[in-house]
């Protein structure tokens, strides 16, 4: 859907995995990319971050260029002439299930977990159970036959996913031309207040960071890479001044992207 709405001159490339999406434009071993540029959801305002995201990002070689905003809306849907009352079992992706938390609850439904939400539809039409539904997409319902049983069954009406866009090439958003995002991730040294220290120069410089995220890296509990994204663009001088500092705290620092803020970032605006 974000993919026609934002670029509807360039084919769309299903894949399977994030994994398959991220090789579809890096190129996996021995094979040539099939794919100019990645779409790839990364946040969403109640589930929070997408898992195995942000372990893809620092290796993949690939660059954010670009964020889109996406109001997400689930219909419950199953086979046509199923009532709500014959359910027993419904299926999404593990991120859906927990978005629509609500009415799972209220109907004493057992949640099952499938590899994607447009993936689950289609799981129901080919089962032929009238006791499974599916949380999906109203246009899943469209293409797999399905009758909507409940519509927009999200527990919050500002359910939205934050996706970006990936690409071979760094392609830099020229400086003074509108509100900029920079993300980078970076690995902190192993000193008492190492963190304190790196993230006092955006303090102290005016910068305002949107995002901080940790995670482990290589299976150590002393190893923490932290995912940071900020406003504005690195040529600016307090953002410059910010990243000189956060280096002198740091064992490196990534550059993913520096791309144009996309209009809709304020959920309340969408």
């Amino acid at each position: 859907m974000v993919c026609q709405r934002e670029y509807p001159e360039l084919e769309s490339v299903p894949c399977a995995s994030f994994e398959d999406v991220f090789a579809a434009v890096e190129g996996a071993p021995g094979m040539e990319p099939i794919a100019d540029l990645a779409m790839i959801p990364i946040d969403n305002s109640l589930a929070g971050r997408v898992a195995d995201i942000h372990h893809f990002l620092p290796t993949s070689g690939l660059h954010i260029v670009a964020e889109h905003f996406l109001r997400i809306r689930f219909h419950l849907m199953a086979l046509p002439g199923v009532s709500l009352e014959q359910i027993r079992t419904v299926h999404s992706h593990v991120h859906a299930l927990g978005q629509c938390r609500r009415i799972i609850r209220e109907h004493g439904l057992v949640p099952v977990i499938s590899g994607d939400t447009a993936g689950a539809a289609r799981e129901i039409a080919e089962a032929g159970d009238p006791t499974m539904a599916a949380i999906s997409p109203p246009m899943a319902a469209e293409i797999y036959g399905l009758d909507v049983l409940a519509e927009d069954v999200e527990d919050e009406d500002h359910n939205t996913t934050r996706f970006v866009v990936l690409s071979r090439d760094f392609v830099r958003a020229p400086a003074g031309n509108g509100p900029v995002v920079t993300s980078f991730v970076f690995n902190v040294r192993n000193l008492p207040a190492a963190l304190y220290k790196a993230l006092g120069g955006f303090a102290t410089n005016g910068v305002n960071m949107t995002k901080l995220e940790s995670y482990m890296v290589g299976g150590k509990f002393t190893a923490t890479q932290f995912l940071a994204e900020v406003d504005g663009h690195p040529d600016e001088p307090g953002l410059k001044r910010a990243l000189e500092e956060l280096a002198f705290f740091t064992t490196d620092i990534l550059l993913l992207g520096v791309y144009p803020a996309s209009p809709d970032r304020t959920v309340g605006e969408l």
